[in-house]
């Protein structure tokens, strides 16, 4: 039995680390940072390599943080071809140049390869222009060989100076003051090929293009029954063509690490003309620029479309998708992610001393660390180590737990039909008679669709027999519990809302006896439930009655999906990260719109109910001035002070204000009263405009981390039942009243923790609907510091009585002389 709560779970799952992981360091969380604390220090901040979309909010937020702790900031435009050429290109940043960067892609101090740096008259020449600025601290945005010669350059540094001293070029008191070098690095990579961090800036942006490409491409093949073969980035990592061909549906997939055997030519064609025969009017494959046969040798896009037209005749086309997949701009989570590695990278520069050596700020799950640069630069080459020598099993190691997950993943979930030995081909005649059951409960979330696909294949690829339940539980009270096959879910990976439908009526509201009734009549062996709260809340319902109703004594499991992102025991859930990203692309495009007309403010209202997670992540994601949110108590006197901080911004010359409003954050201070507040007080200096982004937010199609999310938690929601289903099983019956049995499904940190409803109920405000532990709630220091640089806070944990808000732990942040810098 699992023991403890869930981030105790994540801990215990993770104890089987590896080395990397183990010389991780935590970021500044919940320590305090004085303003102004190094002032007088000089941070030098560059690109480098190939450019990738978030760098630009990674910049910002090395310029912002450094400015607030009293630094003077440099950008070294072009990477170390401006380090060498110095001059111009490098150039003091200031907090309005950074300003409306964010929501761009590329980087926009440039970026290029330099030859000149490789030699040692080069780097000679960078050490002397960077020692005339009395810049001793890189910030270095790239890949591993940026990364590398940065640490080249650090241990080089003393010598560099010892000559620059004996050529006059500089005096001995310069060699003095500038005696050490320090460097933090940060990963921009597409290709998230960096050993050592869960995602690199700008990998869920390309996954984003790629998606975006092949949902496209989808309905012209549709039309013509056509083939398209995609050819996606990767010369040396398989990551985005792995987990777009997951995210997508792909029939087959080419990436370096894990080569096809021989005969691989005869098996996709095989493959193909199935599909065809099963009814699929399209099929996509997607290559990995790097993908290699067993023997080395190269597969293109070109051979593959080759094979398949001279052996199956079927019309193909190729799309090579190259440089769209680093364009656009970033996605929400790379805007974040860029932010908040901007600003560790700053804070470990400034705690770095001579013995410390180099470092990466990486992601680990939801946390920012710091990890050894040249032990991770080591282990990713070791990678490609492994695939020269052909050994791509250790290849596939070495990318990490996730990369194997994702690979037997998609593996499973590729298949054409179940193994015959378990299963017909429809998956409706099953060599085990218990039934597994699945249903969507509460308001549409996308991902939903993409979490039943996978649930409904990896449960016949046991052998179970899987049936829909229509409409949530009023569909299951009125016996609307169907039948579901194979290929009735093949394309369901990139649908949005439900397609077997879903209300938000909980248990105890369709009628708990006619519930149990229905499981028992209809044969329910085993329940997954993908929901939002009333699907959290039904369970907890249900786990309260089976004493009375040995019906409910089978196990059952909670998904969270919902926009809201308020489902306790969780940190994600599904559909909350297309939501943010759908209204971070509005706040783009409501920005956008003020271009070029007077100076003007805007007030959003997000969804949410009273969990202010999509407030605070889009303002964040999106530069906003301010979110307003239920869970931070606000009183007029922080409105006021808003409305002068958006005064003083205008009068300085920025011509648009962003202030981002919770649907619940205040009975009293609504979208209305703030809009009307901020016009009334910004006569002759600004306008303000209000937007209710209403049910947008609900819609489009999912995006690649709710799919990957939703297909693997999907998985792992079906081995979690079907072994529980073998350990309850007794005279043919199932019957289990154990808590360990009545579970949800959620994200901490890395790690997918099942956690007992039970044990979440205790730490839930059903009145309000949240959790008692908002985890995001330490991101808000941070994006009030990127917008207010003028001042300074605190987070204050306060606990407020319980029939205020339930016994919620909330977060107040005053106007104090340190702030609390929490990543």
């Amino acid at each position: 039995m699992e023991q403890g709560s869930p981030a105790k779970r994540a801990r215990m799952a993770n104890a089987n680390v590896d080395s990397v992981s183990n010389m991780m360091v935590p970021g500044k969380e919940g320590k305090p940072v004085t303003k102004n604390a190094y002032e007088g220090r000089c941070v030098g901040v560059f690109t480098s390599g190939g450019d990738s979309q978030g760098m630009n909010a990674a910049l910002r937020a090395v310029v912002r943080m450094g400015i607030y702790l009293g630094n003077k900031v440099y950008f070294i435009k072009e990477g170390y071809q401006g380090m060498v050429d110095g001059g111009d290109n490098i150039e003091e940043a200031t907090w309005a140049k950074v300003s409306g960067i964010m929501q761009l892609g590329g980087t926009v101090i440039g970026s290029a390869r330099c030859k000149d740096f490789r030699q040692h008259e080069g780097r000679l020449t960078a050490a002397q222009n960077l020692i005339e600025r009395n810049i001793t601290n890189l910030v270095v945005i790239g890949g591993d060989g940026s990364l590398t010669g940065a640490n080249l350059f650090r241990k080089e540094w003393s010598d560099l100076l010892e000559e620059l001293v004996k050529m006059e070029r500089i005096t001995r008191q310069n060699a003095t003051d500038c005696q050490h070098l320090n460097i933090v690095g940060m990963v921009g990579s597409i290709d998230n090929d960096f050993c050592g961090t869960d995602m690199t800036i700008g990998t869920d942006s390309a996954l984003h293009r790629i998606i975006e490409a092949v949902d496209a491409i989808s309905t012209t093949a549709q039309s013509h029954q056509r083939a398209f073969v995609l050819e996606v980035m990767g010369r040396h990592c398989g990551y985005l063509a792995l987990v777009g061909a997951m995210a997508c549906g792909a029939s087959h997939v080419f990436i370096p690490e894990h080569p096809p055997d021989d005969g691989w030519e005869d098996k996709l064609c095989d493959v193909l003309s199935k599909e065809r025969k099963l009814g699929q009017r399209l099929n996509i494959i997607i290559v990995a620029e790097g993908a290699v046969d067993i023997h080395g040798q190269p597969i293109t896009a070109t051979n593959v479309k080759m094979l398949i037209t001279e052996r199956l005749q079927y019309d193909t086309r190729v799309t090579v998708l190259g440089h769209v997949q680093r364009g656009g701009s970033p996605s929400a989570f790379d805007r974040i992610l860029g932010t908040r590695m901007g600003a560790e990278a700053v804070l470990a520069l400034m705690e770095a001393t001579p013995e410390t050596p180099a470092c990466v700020v990486s992601l680990d799950g939801n946390q920012a660390v710091r990890v050894p640069l040249m032990a991770c630069v080591e282990r990713t080459q070791n990678v490609a180590k492994a695939m020269d020598e052909k050994n791509f099993a250790k290849a596939v190691q070495l990318r990490g737990k996730s990369f194997v997950n994702n690979l037997e993943t998609y593996k499973q979930l590729a298949k054409l039909k179940p193994p015959k030995s378990v299963s017909d081909a429809n998956g409706l005649h099953c060599k085990e008679e218990f039934r597994l059951a699945v249903m969507n409960v509460g308001a549409p979330a996308c991902g939903m669709n993409s979490a039943v696909r996978a649930f409904v294949r990896m449960g016949m690829m046991h052998g179970y027999p899987v049936v829909k339940i229509l409409e949530g539980f009023e569909g299951l009270v009125d016996n609307q519990v169907k039948p579901i096959s194979w290929m009735e879910v093949h394309d369901w990976v990139s649908k949005g809302g439900s397609l077997i439908g879903t209300k938000r009526t909980t248990a105890k509201e369709a009628g708990i006896e006619k519930v149990a009734k229905a499981l028992k009549n209809n044969r329910i062996s085993a329940l997954l439930i993908i929901g939002g709260f009333e699907a959290y809340h039904s369970l907890v319902q249900l786990s309260e009655q089976r004493a009375m109703y040995p019906e409910l004594c089978i196990p059952m499991c909670i998904i969270p999906a919902t926009i809201s992102n308020n489902v306790p025991g969780t940190h994600f859930s599904l559909g909350s990260d297309t939501s943010l990203n759908e209204i971070v692309d509005i706040c783009d495009r409501i920005k956008q719109s003020a271009t070029g007309t007077k100076r003007r403010v805007f007030v959003i209202e997000t969804m949410g109910g009273y969990c202010g997670y999509l407030a605070t992540l889009a303002g964040l994601a999106g530069g906003a001035d301010t979110a307003h949110i239920f869970e931070e108590p606000f009183t007029i006197h922080d409105i006021e002070s808003d409305v002068e901080h958006m005064k003083n911004k205008m009068s300085g010359g920025v011509k648009r204000g962003l202030i981002l409003r919770n649907e619940y954050a205040n009975d009293n201070y609504t979208t209305d009263f703030i809009t009307q507040l901020y016009n009334e007080e910004g006569k002759g200096l600004f306008t303000c405009r209000k937007n209710v982004l209403g049910h947008m937010q609900q819609g489009g199609v999912p995006s690649p981390f709710d799919r990957n999310m939703a297909t693997k938690l999907a998985s792992k929601a079906v081995d979690k039942l079907i072994r529980q289903i073998h350990e309850n099983t007794k005279g043919g019956q199932v019957r289990t009243d154990s808590p360990e049995t009545i579970t949800l499904l959620g994200v901490i940190r890395r790690q997918a923790v099942f956690t007992p409803v039970q044990d979440l109920a205790k730490e839930t405000d059903f009145k309000h609907r949240i959790w008692n532990k908002q985890w995001w709630m330490v991101l808000r220091p941070l994006m009030r510091i990127m917008a207010h640089h003028e001042s300074v806070y605190e987070a204050q944990g306060i606990q407020l009585p319980s029939e205020d808000l339930g016994g919620v732990f909330c977060t107040d942040y005053r106007f104090l002389e340190i702030f609390l810098y929490s990543l």
